[in-house]
């Protein structure tokens, strides 16, 4: 007997089948992928993203204009000395607490005994904080014309620093904080284009943002104390979350150096105008930055946790992230570069002209921050290389002050954009370097067993 051969109408119907499952399946993992906790955590961390550089990105062309570049200079020196301030208040907290609230996440009386001791400790580090302000005000010449922004900052120095953000962080549970953060923070905005009409008002739009940071974190406080006992502070928890926090701290007070507290040391050499040049570039370029920080957060609770229980798929999921922002990095930074004419025009205003090549130089920033990011947050920590990657981090801080105390005073606003750029060209390549020399590399192919391994997203 010869086979029976399929009519053409049959043969569609099975083509037609065949497409509809395959079409079926590729929904239902793309549903599957929608709802891994890890997307819907970099989601959520994104939406805190774009309300804590984004919508404040909003104001810029408002606040550039309305303030001038004198005005938003003096604002810029303000927030940079109250970013210092934060540093005693989140003391490293979002990495270490983090990483604690992730080992322990199971465990929620161990989850209510690091809630208490972080809030003891940060309540302990505010109150160091006032001398700082005093002392600022006396021999910071511009806090001593400017009273008004210096303790305005240490407003919005103290309330940033009191974020629970950590706690969720570290649960891997981001959903309704980050909806409540992003609420708060949109208020504030709102507030600025209400209050803020002349360049005598600077030191609401610091008020303003700190008010945001606090509702935040009462929203966050009464999230936290729904899901875990509350529990009074005590010297003994407090001592020891600012012992787990102490590395972490020197971290975060190493990176200011040559981040969040320029504008500050550029004001002490130069007039405000020129710290406005530079701090209209420095916002747009960490704004672009801040677009990967989002997936650096969700995945470093993450690896954490893996690192302890399965190396070879912690790795895996290493190298995909290097992948992923290492190509995003180049990818932004070239447009900014590119773009950056349009850009100042368009975020600053004509009289900011003077921002455009300090924006160029500052848009390397975003890859070498990327790769920095992934190797140094996401592996070299969740390892436990603490120590060494603080002593890579305090040698940059200091080679960008360095730099910046030789290169400000001669090139102003430029000066200090390359100061930047080369401390975070150091911290890239020596954590490479010192992975690649104890063969901890992620990108390495001898890291990773050549057994099959579970996929990196499970």
């Amino acid at each position: 007997m010869f086979p029976k051969i399929s009519s053409s109408n049959e043969r569609n119907e099975v083509v037609s089948s065949n497409a509809e499952n395959q079409v079926g399946q590729n929904i239902g993992s793309v549903s599957r992928l929608l709802k891994h906790k890890l997307v819907q955590n970099a989601a959520s961390l994104y939406g805190v993203q774009i309300a804590t550089y984004a919508v404040p990105l909003v104001t810029i062309p408002y606040l550039a204009r309305v303030l001038g570049v004198s005005g938003w200079g003096l604002v810029a020196i303000a927030q940079g000395f109250g970013s210092y301030i934060a540093l005693l208040g989140e003391y490293g907290f979002g990495l270490s607490a983090t990483r604690e609230v992730a080992r322990q996440r199971d465990d929620r009386d161990k989850l209510a005994d690091i809630f208490a001791g972080v809030l003891g400790a940060k309540l302990a580090l505010v109150a160091l904080s006032i001398p700082l302000a005093i002392f600022a005000s006396r021999w910071v010449s511009v806090f001593r014309e400017h009273s008004s922004l210096l303790w305005a900052a240490l407003f919005w120095a103290v309330a940033q620093g009191a974020n629970v953000m950590w706690h969720f962080q570290g649960l891997e549970r981001m959903r309704m904080v980050a909806v409540l953060d992003i609420g708060a923070k949109v208020l504030a905005t709102v507030g600025i284009f209400l209050l803020v009409k002349a360049p005598q008002d600077g030191w609401l739009v610091l008020v303003l943002q700190g008010f945001g940071f606090l509702i935040s974190a009462a929203f966050g406080l009464t999230l936290a104390y729904r899901e875990i006992a509350f529990r009074l502070p005590t010297w003994a928890g407090s001592w020891n979350a600012l012992r787990m926090g102490w590395t972490m701290f020197l971290f975060r007070s190493s990176v200011s150096l040559y981040t969040a507290g320029n504008a500050f040391i550029l004001g002490l050499f130069v007039s405000p105008e020129f710290v406005g040049y530079y701090a209209g570039a420095e916002k747009i370029s960490r704004a672009f930055v801040g677009i990967l920080n989002p997936i650096s957060q969700t995945l470093y609770p993450r690896l954490s946790h893996l690192v302890s229980s399965a190396q070879d798929r912690a790795a895996r999921l290493a190298r995909i992230s290097i992948v992923m922002m290492g190509g995003a990095g180049a990818t932004i930074g070239l447009a900014i570069f590119l773009l950056a004419p349009v850009i100042v025009h368009t975020v600053l205003g004509a009289h900011f002209g003077a921002s455009i090549p300090v924006l160029r130089v500052l848009a390397l920033l975003v890859p070498l921050v990327a790769i920095g990011n992934v190797l140094g947050i996401q592996w070299m920590l969740p390892l436990g290389m603490d120590s060494a990657f603080n002593k890579i981090i305090v040698t940059a801080g200091l080679i960008n002050l360095s730099l910046a105390l030789f290169l400000a005073p001669i090139y102003k606003d430029m000066g200090m954009a390359w100061a930047v750029v080369i401390a975070e060209t150091f911290v890239s390549l020596t954590i490479y370097i010192v992975l690649r020399s104890r063969k901890l590399d992620p990108l390495s192919y001898q890291f990773v067993p050549k057994t099959e391994v579970a996929p990196a997203f499970e």
